[in-house]
């Protein structure tokens, strides 16, 4: 056989009964919940700041990363929910690297599969309970969902994994926003076809299950660039861009129309630095056209402690410095979110 099975992973239930949430992390999620909830719907015109670095990839770094963050939403909660980037999966494009902290709890030893749903469960948990903020992960693996589900505020669904028929299905079952990146080939079609799909009930095998899913009216866009037939970046989150987007929404019978615009990926050609300049004309692009202000709600944005990024094991080994993507650092990130705003 190709495939070699190694051990027999507990199934969510058991180990969320293993390690199971206080009754304060259950309380924040829910409020935070509903907070986020009526910025999508509408109800509140608060604006979304997804932001964090490319991928959690050690637990003291990223709660000193977000306890400054917290600080933070204490000065800018009038305008502003900042939801803190922890991505404890990551797509890599060959399958080869750091797969996220799911895999490697220590980047530096060898996988551990069981060791890593732990740590991030543990990870979200102390999160919550620390600083008063839900996180958003990527739903790399669509069966991973249930490890997480009571802990996260936001899921997002990768520019590879928005065409696959499981990762639709299974967002159709989730109660939070879900966004739904374009496609590496910048396909707006693929993209919003996604977001009717995961709006939509459904019917389907889960984890060994038949399910159904009331659908998730929250499921919406994500504009991440794309890459041509050359490997060139083509970036989409000019107001030319946002109109199209906008024109697109209005023909399709979706709820609760909105976007998020990702600064960093294929609309900076990760440029890390580029990310301030393109959040700027994307708060000026809002603030022109009121039908673009209503759509847009928010940025995901790559910022760590330190900027740029380094290799796996390097020496010295730079604390809370990426290893995957170049992140912006610290303080340029706080700048940033002072800039956004007094934009709001």
């Amino acid at each position: 056989m190709a495939i070699n099975f190694v051990k027999k992973l507990p199934i969510p239930a058991e180990t969320k009964k293993m390690y199971p949430l206080p009754d304060k992390v259950i309380s924040i999620k829910r409020q935070r919940d509903a907070e986020i909830r009526d910025v999508f719907t509408g109800k509140s015109d608060k604006f979304i700041v997804i932001i964090g670095p490319c991928s959690a990839d050690n637990m003291e770094a990223v709660m000193d990363y977000v306890r400054r963050l917290s600080k933070v939403q204490d000065k800018v909660g009038d305008r502003l929910i900042l939801i803190p980037r922890i991505y404890t999966n990551k797509p890599r494009t060959t399958g080869e690297g750091y797969k996220g902290l799911v895999h490697q709890p220590d980047p530096e030893k060898k996988p551990d599969l069981f060791a890593g749903i732990v740590a991030m469960r543990k990870l979200h948990a102390l999160v919550i309970e620390e600083t008063g903020l839900t996180a958003a992960d990527e739903m790399l693996y669509p069966e991973n969902w249930r490890y997480l589900d009571d802990l996260l505020s936001y899921v997002a669904i990768g520019a590879r994994s928005v065409e696959d028929q499981q990762h639709r299905m299974t967002v159709s079952g989730m109660d939070v926003p879900a966004g739904m990146k374009n496609p590496t080939s910048g396909d707006l079609s693929v993209m919003l076809n996604s977001v009717v799909a995961a709006q939509n009930k459904h019917n389907f095998i889960y984890r060994g299950w038949e399910v159904n899913t009331d659908g998730n009216e929250l499921a919406h866009v994500v504009l991440r660039g794309a890459v041509n037939k050359h490997g060139n970046n083509i970036p989409n989150y000019h107001y030319e861009d946002l109109r199209l987007l906008l024109d697109m929404y209005e023909k399709r019978n979706l709820k609760n129309p909105a976007a998020i615009i990702d600064t960093n990926h294929s609309n900076s050609g990760k440029q890390y630095l580029e990310q301030i300049r393109i959040a700027k004309e994307v708060m000026h692009s809002r603030n022109y056209h009121p039908e673009i202000k209503k759509l847009v709600k928010g940025f995901m944005i790559e910022s760590y402690i330190e900027d740029g990024s380094q290799k796996i094991g390097c020496d010295p080994h730079i604390y809370g410095k990426s290893i995957t993507d170049p992140c912006l650092g610290w303080e340029k990130s706080e700048q940033l979110l002072y800039d956004i705003y007094r934009e709001c």
